[in-house]
């Protein structure tokens, strides 16, 4: 079984608790469900959020949704100028025998614009 990156993007409404945990689950849900992934096959997850997301930790969402054995870390993205605010970003590193090119990466809400080149996969 090979260690595959999973990819995902977002963007949250407000920079409160309920706003970035709702986004991350509806993330992760997303995430889970377009790569058919059973938890106990996710290694770890990285949660990056603009700076202007620290009302709450992302991986709280995780571990309110049971991912209780999962490494979870969370850091903040780069603050580059011009870069899409208010956006949650996620790297999950999968066990699987799927081939790279049957990983679906997914992009919700306006971090969208972050891949136009993958619409075909975007969820």
């Amino acid at each position: 079984m090979l260690t595959r990156g999973v990819r995902g993007a977002t963007t949250v409404e407000a920079n409160s608790a309920e706003a970035i945990l709702d986004a991350t689950k509806e993330l992760l849900a997303a995430m889970v469900k377009a790569n058919e992934l059973d938890v106990d096959c996710i290694a770890s997850a990285f949660f990056t959020a603009t700076p202007d997301l620290n009302a709450e930790f992302p991986a709280l969402a995780a571990r309110e949704m049971g991912w209780n054995h999962v490494a979870l870390l969370c850091g903040h993205e780069m603050n580059k100028p011009g870069s899409l605010p208010m956006c949650l970003r996620i790297l999950l590193h999968v066990n699987t025998d799927k081939p790279a090119q049957e990983i679906r990466h997914v992009y919700l809400r306006g971090a969208r614009v972050l891949r136009p080149d993958m619409e075909s996969q975007i969820s």
